[in-house]
């Protein structure tokens, strides 16, 4: 069995790419995105509909309601059971999408048994400084306004009591697919703003707006999901916030800045990977299986 990762930013074409790729490699799927995993978000998510998907398997879509919760553990645990299944039936696997923290955790690991749920009960700037004070070693790599991290790492110390650093000498990471492939989608940045912007009239016209109605009067707006890209901007627009034409434009707008983070993180977090412009990662992907 081998398997790959295809990453790249939003609207880049991950999708159509691995579902081509599944067909020709006798591969399953791990969707890698945060969005897709939930029920009855199909428009906002750009999940591959039913028809496109076929007769390949599929993990990470439709795995939960809207309003029940999807972290990477639960991630985690889905990567494990798409490859008991790939080797139990001697396929492939190929995980896709762009939410590359997922993708982090599995190749670095987690350290698990934190509630990382706790919130900060004093600011994330005093925060920073008292962990700094006890652990500048771990501290330094933090910026002082990722309120993520800072967090994450409050929670361990006020958990165990040990500063970051003592905790994961004692706790290491479990590290479940450090040899993984991974291959990136390369676009210039014009082009891949216009298949943003392509996009995101496809999606309002193929009835987002009614879809986000929907999911507002059965969720209402508390769950963490509706205030992603798409849903939120939507939410605007039927509060009277904004035209139609105005929600395509910051709907674009915002998923343009998204491709932009995405990008920057898979530079910085994936060094190994051979990065490609579409048309040739294809051919560069189906090398890869054949060797």
């Amino acid at each position: 069995m081998k398997e790959i990762a295809i990453i790249g930013s939003t609207a880049s074409g991950k999708t159509a790419l691995s579902l081509e790729i599944a067909l020709k490699t006798n591969s399953i799927i791990l969707s890698l995105d945060s969005l897709c995993v939930y029920k009855e978000i199909d428009i906002a998510s750009a999940k591959p509909t039913l028809k496109e998907r076929g007769e390949i398997i599929h993990f990470g879509i439709d795995e939960v309601y809207p309003n029940q919760e999807f972290d990477v553990i639960k991630f985690i645990e889905l990567y494990k059971k798409a490859k008991d299944y790939a080797l139990e039936n001697k396929k492939n696997l190929i995980i896709v999408g762009g939410t590359g923290f997922y993708l982090k955790a599995l190749i670095d690991g987690l350290s698990l048994g934190i509630e990382t749920k706790i919130k900060l009960d004093i600011t994330p700037l005093e925060a920073y400084e008292l962990l700094y004070s006890i652990d500048n070693a771990y501290m330094q790599k933090i910026e002082k306004n990722d309120r993520y991290r800072i967090e994450k790492a409050y929670a361990i110390y006020k958990q165990t009591g040990l500063s970051p650093t003592s905790y994961f000498e004692k706790n290491p990471k479990i590290a479940l697919a450090k040899d993984l492939k991974i291959f990136e989608i390369l676009w210039d940045k014009e082009k891949l703003k216009n298949r943003i912007s392509l996009r995101t009239k496809i999606m309002i016209n193929s009835g987002l707006i009614d879809e986000v109605i929907f999911l507002e009067k059965k969720y209402a707006r508390s769950p963490n999901c509706m205030a992603s890209i798409g849903i939120l901007e939507t939410l605007e627009y039927l509060d009277g916030k904004l035209s139609k034409k105005e929600l395509e434009e910051k709907i674009s707008l915002n998923t343009t800045k998204l491709a932009k983070r995405q990008n920057t993180f898979n530079k910085s977090q994936f060094l190994d990977k051979t990065s490609n412009i579409i048309e040739n990662l294809n051919s560069d992907i189906i090398k890869y299986f054949s060797l």
